[in-house]
């Protein structure tokens, strides 16, 4: 199976241009013939950006979600996203995977939230998986991937997942001087060796311009992991670019 990482850029309180980013990397994995695109964490509003109290829409129905679902369905391929979701008075930080024909497949909410993003976002509830032409495959966002005793991982290696996308914003202080990375490698190295699973991460890049973290930045450096623990291909620092790897499922 091939799939794209789209280490796209987001910037903070810009849906529309965001949301047009997001289109255009999906319709550029689409023509590198890729099976699945995964895109990163609150791609619509950016991680922790107050704007999602006005921007953010439902699952289904809102314009991010929407939009989404149109682009998968017009290339013709899977798309895996984060987008803030409003429901019910609630914001979540939640994740998509959707079909080749706008269905959507797996909806998940973030788990495993920073304490100060709790500010913003109610945590999710539950986990589940999808079978897809490829496999079963789960979701998490971020965070959920270092809960403690890796237990949000491990629990989708028990239901079957061969597959975990991860929609993620990476980022560090100002003062940051490298390496980056191992947090990842240690987080996705046991339960893809355990369960023999593939784990992708895929991070955006641009700042973050609100909460406990105003100043720092995303730095991409997506990550995929492979079946044996090892990492199967890491992204760039600091740059947009799409990573395109072959994943055995």
């Amino acid at each position: 199976m091939r799939l794209a990482l789209s280490q796209m850029r987001v910037d903070p309180g810009q849906l529309q241009l965001n949301l047009s980013r997001a289109e255009q990397r999906i319709a550029a994995a689409a023509a590198e013939l890729a099976d699945i695109v995964l895109l990163p964490e609150a791609l619509d509003c950016g991680w922790t950006h107050p704007s999602a109290r006005e921007l953010a829409g439902p699952i289904p129905g809102g314009e991010a979600c929407e939009r989404l679902r149109a682009a998968a369905r017009a290339n013709r391929i899977h798309v895996c996203a984060g987008i803030v979701e409003r429901s019910g008075g609630h914001l979540y930080n939640a994740a998509l995977l959707i079909g080749p024909s706008g269905e959507i497949l797996l909806h998940h909410r973030k788990l495993h939230e920073l304490d100060f993003a709790r500010a913003l976002y109610t945590g999710g509830d539950r986990l589940a998986v999808a079978q897809t032409p490829w496999g079963c495959i789960g979701l998490m966002i971020c965070a959920d991937a270092f809960a403690d005793g890796l237990v949000i991982s491990r629990t989708l290696g028990h239901m079957g997942a061969k597959l975990i996308l991860s929609p993620c914003a990476w980022a560090v202080p100002p003062d940051f001087s490298g390496p980056y990375g191992q947090l990842w490698r240690d987080s996705y190295g046991p339960p893809a060796h355990e369960f023999r699973l593939t784990i992708a991460g895929c991070s955006n890049t641009g700042p973050v311009s609100a909460g406990e973290w105003t100043g720092w930045q995303c730095i991409g450096h997506s990550l995929v992991t492979g079946p044996d623990g090892g990492t199967l291909g890491e992204a760039a620092y600091g740059v947009e670019q799409l990573l395109l790897i072959e994943v055995p499922m």
